[in-house]
């Protein structure tokens, strides 16, 4: 491995960011893949750097086979993330399964009465406005962001943020006209072609009704847009 590739990767994994190295086993060229951007000196083609995403998500690394000859990604993942904006009863069923099964789960809500440790004890909780808590946190493709508050002014700023990013999974609270109020007021802000990513109603239908119930819904949902 160059030196330079080498240290970007030391860089990477110190800032715990994600990131793929790719080297094709034929002659040993290589690059490094975060998100978006390709560095080094093997060249991948958009279908590659796609299964390459993919397989980073689940953290499988192994071979691919291309017209070029065999690649081999080495995925260094971290623990997938759930951002949840709303301390509401949903999350405190969410953000304690969400944890036992592997995520670091970060609580926003800037009201304080809702957003304290002792009613999301073993999580992450912070009082700031969604847009600074998810600007200073960082949205990346090991990240969902599960939006609960039911208020447009808590949870829009939210989406916008993740729409904007590489979330592996936007999920939002609310029924279908609910949604399509919601949709309305992302299209005023210029977000028609990403629509699509959001999942509303959030979870799966199981037909449950209670927030626990709910709870398993969001996160069975969760669980399986990030390994497909």
């Amino acid at each position: 491995m160059k030196t330079e590739l080498f240290d970007q990767l030391l860089a990477e994994r110190a800032a715990k960011r994600a990131v793929t190295l790719v080297t094709r086993l034929a002659d040993g060229a290589q690059a490094l893949v975060i998100g978006d951007e390709i560095s080094g000196e093997l060249e991948l083609a958009a279908e590659q750097h796609d299964e390459i995403r993919r397989r980073l998500r689940s953290d499988k690394s192994g071979t691919l086979e291309t017209s070029d000859g065999a690649l081999f990604a080495r995925c260094y993942s971290q623990p997938p993330r759930m951002v949840i904006v709303g301390a509401v009863h949903i999350t405190q069923a969410l953000a304690p399964m969400a944890a036992m099964a592997g995520f670091e789960v970060i609580v926003i809500d800037p009201r304080r009465a809702f957003a304290t440790s002792e009613r999301l004890p073993g999580v992450t909780v912070t009082t700031e406005w969604p847009d600074e808590a998810l600007a200073r946190i960082g949205l990346d493709a090991q990240t969902a962001v599960v939006t609960l508050s039911h208020d447009p002014k808590l949870d829009d700023p939210a989406l916008i943020a993740a729409l904007k990013s590489q979330c592996f999974y936007i999920g939002a609270l609310g029924s279908k006209r609910t949604h399509a109020a919601r949709v309305e007021r992302l299209l005023a802000e210029g977000l028609g072609a990403e629509l699509h990513r959001i999942r509303a109603p959030v979870g799966l239908d199981l037909g449950g009704r209670s927030p626990a119930e709910i709870a398993v819904s969001v996160l069975a949902q969760v669980i399986q847009a990030r390994y497909r």
